[in-house]
């Protein structure tokens, strides 16, 4: 009895044991030409036992080749069409892509003047935002609040502060002293 070689070529499909099998009861019973010269060799060659024998293995033959040959077709529409979506979205996401593309020669606007300068003399400073007046006096722009330097403040105990740049104690309830005169400023 001759053994039929199993088929590899297709060993990569998801299926591949289930053709191993397959191949291997086929090589008991090769079919064609071959099987049917072995099957004249048997004993009693020409019968209808014969016959019908050969017959039902070309049968599982061709059955063998319909069926294989259906699930590779369907291994092909499946492949083709995952590449497809693949693509497909692939195309979206360049398109998206191009659409928020910065340009190549990008210039990002100049920003404003470390300090601009008045007409009146005033100057506003942009990185610290503060406005110089004329008179000296500072306003922080982002309260509206008169600007007063952190190193020319002295906290004391009771929660006043004295402003020894501008010479102005501030009490705890708010009352504004000037130390040079002792008078009240506000109250």
């Amino acid at each position: 009895m001759a053994i039929a070689p199993i088929n590899l070529a297709s060993s990569t499909a998801p299926n591949w044991l289930k053709e191993a099998q397959e191949s291997l009861l086929l090589s008991a019973n090769p079919g064609g030409l071959l099987g049917a010269l072995q099957g004249a060799a048997k004993n009693q060659p020409g019968s209808l036992k014969t016959f019908l024998a050969n017959s039902q293995n070309t049968a599982n033959g061709f059955a063998l080749i319909s069926s294989s040959t259906a699930q590779a077709a369907f291994n092909l529409a499946l492949q083709m069409s995952d590449a497809a979506a693949q693509q497909r979205a692939t195309d979206k996401l360049n398109a998206l892509l191009a659409q928020n593309a910065q340009p190549t020669n990008f210039t990002p606007p100049h920003g404003l003047d470390p300090v601009i300068y008045f007409d009146d003399g005033t100057t506003l400073d942009t990185v610290n935002n503060i406005l110089t007046r004329l008179d000296g006096k500072q306003i922080d722009t982002t309260t509206g609040q008169l600007y007063v330097e952190p190193g020319s403040i002295i906290q004391m105990a009771n929660g006043a502060y004295l402003d020894t740049k501008n010479n102005i104690l501030t009490m705890a309830d708010g009352t504004k002293v000037d130390t040079i005169t002792g008078l009240t400023i506000t109250v």
